[in-house]
């Protein structure tokens, strides 16, 4: 994988920024606090949203902005991808829009932060964690896996090369197993039951019951069909007398309904000829009141304007009225948007002079406060002035130190680690002659106190014995020139210590000259500003205040302009009122038409309604000549219906019915009693066959679960195998792990560290770390100075990096390599060698490494070089993209 590309809108420092990345080596080089770190916070918000904050979202937003963009473009496994997030701040909430889409070689899309994270962690195989301890060394972090512990260490790397998808299989198993477990238990359990509960039932005997109720079922049953048809026959006799009783009453419901006919075509007849009367009373009522209406009419037609009162007349005069209203309302319109339109400019005149005064009263306060600030700028330029003169004062004691001293201002810092390196020579030789000093006096007190005794110092026999002649002259002599020596080497270790102690001075006082050079200009580049702001300072309020003269003479001239608009308004406003009193005399015309209009209307309804009632008189006096045929008819069938009645006969039939219903009683009860019995013996019966095939379907279910019972057994041992296989497989990843990580490691650690005093580190299967010195002594890792444990933890990065890029079983594509101010723990030395470590992991294929320093050395390195730089007046960054092949070593000390 490789970064393409990063676009950021209002980003943290960055307002609007555009970087192209390549393959190879890329130094982001600028000055602390330029934003060079925000560039790869910008790509790891892009891949993995607000999981690779530290912060809330609102952080990243630039300060007095409310919406920030960043765009990543960036290419894995020879596909290319773009994601675009957005960031907009309201209402106290951050809103978060997210998108992912292939530009090459691909057709995945992705929409809201959610599905893109999880996108980006499945194809990089890794989370923002992962990430982070893989492939971003972020800046004050570079000593993250060496604080550590073993587990903690453990967790990282089985995460990253992906066996945590073992250990969650293994626990998948694992817990299959004691399902299935759980399972077989239960099974197990209803089995013993359902063998009982057979037990119990074969014990009842069903079958044997069975016989016995069927036999008393089938005596109940004849005895119920014989009651039945005795029932039949009583129902019968009831039925015949019951129809003769009905048709008795029906004749006397007939005869009842008839009378209720007659009496109530009687009343209907009578109120009938009620309505007719009524109807011609309201008739001459109509009439009487058509006269008086027409008198009303007479009365208003001067009023309304009118000769006649006929609807053409009407028509003719109202449309005569509407012209001249139409004609009025016309001008009374344009009157008094004439009117209002005098007012309005009235108002706004008088408005835009106060306005004009209150720009005036601005302008001269905008004077006043732009002559304080030429003050303060000018007496500011001094204050600067007086501090460039003894900064300058300093640095002219500081260059005095330079004059009697053997070396220039440029070389001493260079001179001064050469001494170091020398005293550290010094210093290894001083402790290999102590060692060898001390092994030389020790052999020569071992021989004295030989010789004491009478003993060969060489072969310990007695003197008188031994034939051979001892050596101790030749060890005394050696401890002389040993001695000699060591003083000699000390008197040289205290020469250098001085020497370096001057240096120490010099290069301080080389450092604070710098410091001044830089401060003076910045110093000298204020004062101008300074002095050139209190300049224009001046000549802003010199303008404001004619400015402000000019607002208070057009403020005078526009306040005549308004009262004479005002004056207009109220003559115009005069004439507006006549025309509404126009308007209400041509109101009071429409009036009297619109009353002799209802009037002729009123006499028009009048008319039908007298139409309409002498149509219902007709009506009604036809009602009554038909109801009065049916009261005759009715009257009729009266009469034949009371003549049709045999009173004997209806009484014979009631006491056959009487007596019917009495047995059928008495049966019903016994029916019954009966019913109960047989159902009784039906329900036990069903119960008994309940019971057999129950039983049945017990020993179904028995042998069914006896079945699955084995085939628990078998699944149980299965899953058992199963998750021992996960917990051997992931032991023995995670030894190949161990022992391809040791291998790289030290490979890495002996390209920075081959020559020093380490021979080689051990990774044990717990992720314990051990450094050994070359004389076999075991070290912890937190036991190396700061420089380096941070060149160790950069080799162990690394190291992880190449086994993730190698893979066990082959390559896998891997993000880029990003380190984040790697140098800040290391001194010149280690610089050199954290550079070597770089160009190394070229080597290994490293396709893109992203550096963030200020360190030069790091800045040579480099194939690409991109500049950060941070405006002081809008604190807003800048990056420029520049070949590093075409920069030389002045340029860079510039920068």
């Amino acid at each position: 994988m490789r970064f393409d590309r990063v676009r950021l809108s209002n980003f943290k420092p960055y307002g609007d920024a555009d970087l192209r990345l390549t393959e190879g080596v890329t130094v982001i080089h600028g000055l602390n606090g330029s934003g060079k770190s925000s560039l790869l916070e910008a790509c790891f918000f892009a891949l993995y949203g607000s999981k690779a904050l530290d912060g809330t979202l609102d952080d990243v937003i630039t300060n007095g902005e409310d919406e920030t963009e960043v765009d990543l473009w960036f290419t894995h496994d020879g596909v290319s991808y773009h994601v675009e997030r957005r960031l907009r701040e309201y209402d106290g909430r951050v809103d978060h829009t997210c998108a992912l889409e292939t530009t090459a070689g691909g057709d995945a899309t992705r929409d809201g932060a959610t599905a893109v994270r999880r996108f980006v962690t499945e194809l990089l195989r890794m989370d923002a964690d992962a990430f982070v301890n893989c492939a971003y060394v972020r800046q004050g972090e570079v000593n993250a896996l060496i604080n550590a512990t073993p587990a903690q260490r453990q967790d990282v790397i089985d995460d990253l090369l992906q066996l945590g998808t073992l250990e969650e299989y293994r626990d998948r198993a694992g817990d299959a197993r004691l399902g299935v477990e759980d399972v077989r238990n239960a099974k197990r359990a209803v089995l013993e039951e359902k063998e009982a509960q057979i037990e119990r039932k074969e014990a009842k005997n069903p079958h044997e019951r069975l016989n016995e109720l069927e036999r008393n079922h089938s005596e109940v049953t004849d005895e119920i069909e014989r009651y039945e048809t005795q029932r039949e026959r009583a129902k019968t006799t009831r039925d015949e007398a019951a129809e003769t009783l009905a048709t008795y009453e029906e004749t006397q419901a007939e005869l009842t309904a008839i009378e209720d006919d007659i009496e109530t075509i009687e009343t209907a007849i009578r109120e009938t000829e009620r309505e007719r009367d009524a109807h011609r009373d309201a008739i001459r009522e109509a009439r009487e009141r058509v006269d008086e209406i027409d008198a009303e009419i007479d009365d208003r037609l001067d009023e309304a304007g009118l000769e006649a009162a006929t609807p053409e007349a009407i028509t003719e005069r109202r449309d005569a009225l509407d012209d001249r209203e139409a004609s009025i309302r016309e001008t009374l319109d344009d009157r008094r948007v004439t009117a209002e339109g005098f007012r309005n400019q009235a108002a706004n005149l008088a408005e835009k002079a106060e306005d004009l005064l209150e720009r005036a009263e601005e302008a001269d306060d905008e004077a006043e406060t732009l002559e304080e600030a030429a003050e303060a700028a000018e007496e500011a330029a001094e204050e600067r002035a007086a501090a460039l003169g003894e900064l300058r004062e300093e640095a002219a004691t500081l260059r005095e130190r330079f004059t009697d001293a053997d070396v220039d201002r440029e070389e001493a810092a260079e001179r001064r680690e050469e001494l170091r390196e020398r005293r550290g020579e010094v210093r290894e030789r001083i402790a290999e002659r102590s060692a060898e000093l001390a092994n030389a006096r020790e052999r020569v007190e071992e021989a004295e106190a030989l010789l004491a005794a009478g003993k060969c110092p060489e072969c310990g026999q007695p003197v008188d014995e031994s034939p051979h002649a001892t050596g101790i002259d030749e060890d005394r002599e050696r401890v002389s020139e040993l001695e000699a020596e060591l003083a000699a080497a000390r008197e040289q270790a205290s020469d250098l210590a001085d020497r370096i102690e001057r240096l120490d001075a010099l290069v301080e006082a080389a450092e604070r000259l710098d410091e001044i050079d830089e401060t003076a200009a910045m110093l000298e580049e204020r004062i101008d500003e300074k002095r050139e702001t209190a300049t224009r300072k001046r000549e802003a309020a010199a303008d404001r205040r004619e400015r402000a003269a000019d607002r208070r003479a057009e403020a005078e001239t526009t306040r005549e302009v308004a009262e004479e608009k005002r004056t207009e308004a109220a003559a115009t406003a005069a004439r507006v009122d006549e025309l509404e009193d126009e308007l209400e005399t041509v109101a009071d015309a429409r009036d009297a038409v619109d009353a002799v209009e209802e009037r002729l209307t009123a006499i028009d309804e009048l008319e039908a309604e007298i139409e309409r009632r002498r149509e219902k008189r007709d009506a009604l006096t036809a009602v009554n000549d038909e109801r009065r045929d049916r009261l005759a008819d009715k009257r009729d069938r009266r009469d034949e219906l009371r003549e049709g009645v045999d009173e004997a006969a209806v009484e014979t039939a009631r006491e056959q019915k009487a007596e019917a219903e009495a047995y059928l009683e008495r049966v019903d009860a016994e029916l019954d009693r009966l019913a109960e019995r047989r159902t009784e013996l039906q329900n036990a019966i069903g119960g008994v066959n309940g019971e057999i095939e129950a039983l049945a379907e017990l020993r179904e279910e028995r042998e069914a679960l006896a079945e699955t019972v084995a085939a628990l057994d078998s699944l149980h041992e299965e899953t058992s195998e199963l998750e021992a296989m996960y917990g051997d497989l992931r032991a023995e990843l995670r030894q190949r792990n161990v022992q391809e990580l040791e291998r790289t490691l030290n490979e890495t650690f002996e390209l920075v560290y081959g020559n020093d005093a380490y021979s080689h580190i051990e990774l044990d299967g717990e992720y314990a770390l051990t450094v050994y010195q070359k004389d076999g002594e075991a070290l912890d890792p937190e036991q190396l100075s700061g420089g380096e444990r941070a060149l160790f933890n950069l080799s162990l990065r690394c190291a992880i990096y190449r086994l993730l890029a190698e893979g066990i079983e082959g390559a896998t594509p891997t993000p880029p390599l990003i380190l984040d101010e790697p140098t800040v723990f290391l001194d010149a030395g280690h610089v050199s060698r954290l550079v070597t470590l770089v160009e190394e992991m070229r080597g290994f294929g490293v396709a893109q490494i992203v550096i963030v320093s200020h360190d030069d050395e790091l800045v040579g390195a480099a194939d690409e070089l991109v500049t950060v730089e941070k405006n002081p007046r809008t604190n807003r960054s800048t990056v420029v993209r520049e070949d590093a092949s075409g920069l030389d070593a002045a340029s860079l000390a510039d920068d």
